[in-house]
């Protein structure tokens, strides 16, 4: 309980008649008049508010994309009073980012009142919502008294399958069709008769119209590939990149290009690894293949121990029997280039690797930065250093015959995307 005003007058007056009564005998009892009024109507409101009662639903999605705003709906009623003031503090779990602040509500007999929240997630899996704490006013005005609200909504955070590009233009694919992606599952072979059964797609009406007779085209079935995606989720993955952790990035990434890979009817596969391998998804083509990386990718959290891509690959190479493509999503950085080094000669020359690190924005801004204290210098030249370091891993690895890519937070998810339709446009895999 907590004080309003017209209580804190009451005090303030019984306190004044108090001084009041010290200095003339004649008002000296007239303070109890006051507080006796605080006290009848503390007792009164009490009782009030304990006989009402404040109704809350909490509504939202079922799925929130990792890293991307949704609203949660906060629907509160009564049927008490006639008119009910109350205030609620709105804060998210801890798993998500938000602006928490209070809001005074003003609840009419049996009208709802809703609310909007907005909040960010930043961590997989699923998150339970609680009711709002909760303060509502007596009908007095003397003072705000806590109340209960029972309501519970469940969201799950599930990787964001967007890319920055189809958000902007509001497509479900950035790329537009499977054919602009790098070609369909086949390719055309020759031209022949037509057999009855014969899907219409597959006649070639210019070669129909030159021999008088339906003419069907041939497709001979192209090379179809496989992917297999390691993502480091060691501990290296609670740092930041960007508005989520480098975990959340990965994941992202990874369910993108997973997706993506789906369309093209190219087999997919996942494995999470940190200290030692851990879970793997067999590579594997259609929408079943997908939904279980993305239930695997949803379920990963951050691990405490220092990643160790090197069993990683030892693990991926006893594993796979064909040649694929590896996609190692880790930090060029957090991980020690000759474990990284070590991972890539054992994945040579049988598979082809693809190892994607990250670019910290602020470190590339610093070195050219105007000086304006005395450890601004020190700074530039730990960010030359920084970057030095960076690239030189990068010419390592690609001189061990791997494909090794760096980009900022925001762009890693096109910049590997795009690398894996070029290889495959190329057949480099």
């Amino acid at each position: 309980m907590s004080l309003r005003r017209n209580a804190l007058l009451l005090v303030l007056l019984t306190g004044l008649l108090g001084i009041v009564g010290q200095w003339d005998p004649v008002y000296g009892r007239l303070w109890g008049l006051p507080a006796a009024l605080v006290l009848a109507g503390l007792m009164y409101e009490s009782v009030a508010v304990r006989r009402g009662s404040v109704r809350l639903r909490l509504a939202g999605p079922e799925h929130w994309p990792l890293g991307q705003p949704r609203t949660v709906q906060l629907t509160f009623s009564q049927d008490s009073r006639a008119l009910m003031l109350a205030q609620a503090a709105l804060v998210a779990p801890a798993a998500f980012a938000d602006e928490a602040r209070i809001v005074a509500l003003r609840l009419p007999r049996e009208r709802p009142v809703t609310i909007e929240f907005q909040a960010e997630p930043r961590r997989l899996g699923s998150h339970r919502w609680d009711a709002p704490r909760l303060r509502i006013s007596g009908p007095l005005r003397l003072a705000w008294w806590p109340a209960r609200c029972s309501a519970e909504y469940t969201a799950t955070v599930v990787p964001d399958l967007r890319t920055r590009l189809e958000r902007a233009t509001g497509s479900a694919r950035g790329e537009g069709s499977t054919a602009q992606l790098g070609g369909g599952s086949t390719e055309f072979a020759q031209l022949r008769d037509y057999r009855p059964g014969d899907s219409l797609r597959t006649i070639d009406w210019k070669a129909t119209a030159r021999r008088g007779r339906l003419v069907s085209r041939d497709r001979a079935e192209e090379r179809r590939l496989e992917i297999l995606l390691a993502v480091d989720v060691g501990r290296g993955g609670a740092l930041a990149a960007g508005r989520i952790d480098r975990l959340g990035l990965y994941v992202n990434v990874a369910a993108r290009l997973a997706q993506r890979a789906a369309e093209l009817d190219d087999a997919v596969g996942l494995l999470l690894f940190a200290e030692r391998p851990l879970s793997l998804v067999a590579p594997a083509r259609g929408a079943a293949a997908v939904a279980r990386i993305r239930a695997t990718l949803t379920a990963c959290t951050v691990r405490p121990g220092q990643s160790n891509p090197a069993l990683a690959a030892a693990r991926i190479r006893a594993a796979a029997p064909r040649r694929m493509l590896v996609v190692l999503l880790t930090d060029l950085l957090d991980a020690a280039i000759e474990d990284l080094s070590e991972a890539v000669r054992l994945l040579q020359p049988k598979h082809f690797t693809l190892v994607c690190g990250l670019e910290h924005p602020g470190i590339a801004a610093l070195p050219a930065a105007p000086v304006a204290d005395p450890l601004d210098p020190f700074r530039a030249l730990a960010a030359a250093e920084y970057h030095r370091t960076l690239a030189g891993n990068v010419r390592v690895l690609r001189a061990l015959g791997a494909a090794a890519l760096t980009a900022r937070a925001e762009q890693l998810d096109r910049a590997v995307l795009d690398a894996y339709l070029r290889f495959r446009r190329e057949r480099r895999i």
